[in-house]
């Protein structure tokens, strides 16, 4: 019996240590939510471990978690409706808004563009199905004018900021940190940013898999990466001073990005549905998802996390 006992608590201790070596596997976005969480101090004591893969933009993260080789990360809205409509085993578990000035359209300085309606007939460089991409088709609806007015050339953000700055492309819809680069570097203006015609949203998203089989750890970072952004909130300094080490760009640029920004945390509720529900009929408008293939935002957008607490209920 001592030896059966025995045996029991060699298996149960072997399970805390296969629960403690859980790994939690993290797509950023150019030292976003790493930045931030380091700096504001939460990710002392994880019970598990903590994995981060970093990518240029939305579109190949979603691709790696497609792919299984990460477990979430945090994208904007637009990347997360394309994923979603085509067949991407994902869902929003936690939603964060902001103000939209660093999502815009650039020119160069001396542009003779002045409007959204000078861009007719014009080339604009951004990444396919980016949150850059949104932007134009929402300020192009704005301003009366279809999405065949433009010409679009659909490059990664560094391809984008060489071809505006050699005159290939008339213009650039990009996002942070590349707007506030490139405005602090006097290399561009913005003809149009997103306040008032896109929602602000961004997400913190799981895999389907990952949704199912690491909930407590997608629970836990989740109130961690929720309480760190309320720390930013308060004063952006410490952490664009982590993010300016972490990637290498001056100080400038993040206290730009984050002070007008304000981010910060919502509940999944009935007004978030109702945007992204928005960005889906803005695709299927523009022949960019075919109606068929979709979705509907309350089946993309998991509420059963508390945006506060990120406690599964």
């Amino acid at each position: 019996m001592r030896f059966r006992l025995a045996a029991l608590a060699l298996l149960a201790l072997a399970g805390l240590a296969r629960a403690d070596d859980a790994v939690l596997r993290v797509g950023d976005q150019r030292g976003n939510a790493r930045a931030l969480m380091e700096a504001a101090g939460v990710l002392a004591d994880l019970p598990y471990r903590l994995d981060w893969s970093e990518f240029p933009a939305a579109a190949p993260l979603l691709e790696a978690l497609n792919a299984g080789a990460i477990d979430a990360g945090g994208v904007g809205d637009a990347p997360f409706t394309f994923a979603a409509a085509a067949g991407v085993p994902v869902k929003a578990y936690l939603a964060f808004r902001n103000r939209q000035d660093g999502l815009a359209i650039l020119v160069a300085k001396d542009s003779p563009i002045r409007t959204v309606a000078d861009l007719k007939g014009k080339s604009i460089a951004t990444n396919r199905g980016s949150i850059g991409h949104q932007v134009v088709l929402a300020a192009l609806e704005e301003a009366g004018l279809p999405a065949s007015a433009v010409t679009l050339r659909f490059l990664p953000p560094a391809d984008a900021k060489i071809a505006l700055a050699s005159g290939s492309v008339d213009a650039w819809a990009t996002w942070e940190p590349y707007t506030s680069t490139a405005e602090l570097a006097g290399l561009a203006r913005v003809v149009r940013d997103g306040n008032g015609i896109t929602p602000g949203l961004s997400f913190a998203v799981a895999s389907d898999a990952a949704l199912t089989t690491k909930r407590a750890q997608l629970a836990d970072f989740g109130r961690r990466l929720v309480a760190a952004r309320d720390w930013a909130l308060k004063d952006p300094a410490p952490y664009a001073a982590v993010w300016s080490k972490l990637i290498g760009l001056p100080e400038a640029v993040p206290l730009r990005w984050f002070a007008r920004a304000q981010y910060r945390a919502v509940p999944i509720d009935e007004a978030v549905i109702a945007d992204e529900q928005r960005n889906i009929d803005l695709y299927v408008r523009s022949g960019l998802i075919p109606q068929a293939r979709a979705p509907k935002a309350a089946a993309i957008l998991d509420r059963s996390f508390e945006p506060g607490a990120a406690a599964v209920r």
